[in-house]
């Protein structure tokens, strides 16, 4: 793992206040209810064996206990299990987060393993 991302989740972790987000599997009727309430929701489409995802894992961790991020709800997705999942929204690899405020697609990222990057992402739920 390189420093830098790891230092920076570090951060996040220690500077977390009392409230953490929400990380729970997904569900249709979780993600249907959440969004229609206008509530921040960060999609995260992960496979066990992938390298990436682990790597984007502790960064995704820390920042759902970063403070801006408290009402976030992270709903889990297998890549390998929930096909139907990857199908509704046009998934075609793991290591996929979408990010969505309210009912809105506002960002969508493959691949990234940086912290700079997976923060953009969450910021623009909550802005």
């Amino acid at each position: 793992m390189k420093l830098a991302p790891a230092l920076f989740a570090l951060t996040l972790v220690l500077a977390a206040g009392a409230r953490a987000g929400t990380v729970e599997p997904y569900s249709a009727q979780t993600f249907d209810r959440l969004t229609h309430e206008g509530r921040p929701v960060v999609v995260d489409v992960s496979a066990t064996w992938c390298p990436t995802c682990k790597a984007q894992k502790p960064i995704v961790a820390a920042l759902m206990q970063a403070p801006a991020n408290r009402d976030v709800t992270l709903l889990t997705v297998d890549f390998d299990a929930d096909k139907p999942v990857l199908r509704r929204f046009k998934v075609g690899m793991q290591s996929t987060l979408i990010a969505f405020k309210g009912a809105k697609e506002v960002a969508r990222s493959t691949g990234d393993t940086t912290a700079a990057g997976l923060a953009a992402l969450f910021r623009k739920t909550v802005e």
